[in-house]
């Protein structure tokens, strides 16, 4: 049995078990969180798709922890002008434990 869910505007398919890295969840670690976003539920060939969303459908997971994660940089420059900038971003996620998917 394996969803497809969405989180921060981006789509993860997931089975029990697995560990996903996603945008910050305002959730301290060590709660659960419930995604109520399932856009698509595949129950041992029986397949469920949500328009958008599947009714009633939920997935459960575990908070881990909360990371930043690796550094990116930005760097701009037009040459023979002078001009030159640089920024770094590092973004702050969630390690999420999926429990179960309730269909």
């Amino acid at each position: 049995m394996y969803a497809i869910l969405e989180t921060g505007s981006k789509q993860y398919r997931v089975v029990a078990g697995d560990t996903l890295q996603i945008e910050r969840l305002p959730v301290e670690a060590g709660q659960t969180f419930t995604f109520d976003r399932v856009l698509f539920v595949n129950n041992e060939g029986k397949l469920n798709v949500g328009a958008p969303t599947v009714v009633g459908a939920t997935v459960v997971a575990d908070v881990v922890e909360h990371i930043r994660g690796k550094k990116v940089v930005s760097f701009k420059m037009k040459r023979r002008k002078g001009y030159h900038k640089k920024t770094g971003h590092r973004q702050e996620l969630t390690v999420v434990q999926i429990k179960e998917i309730n269909a």
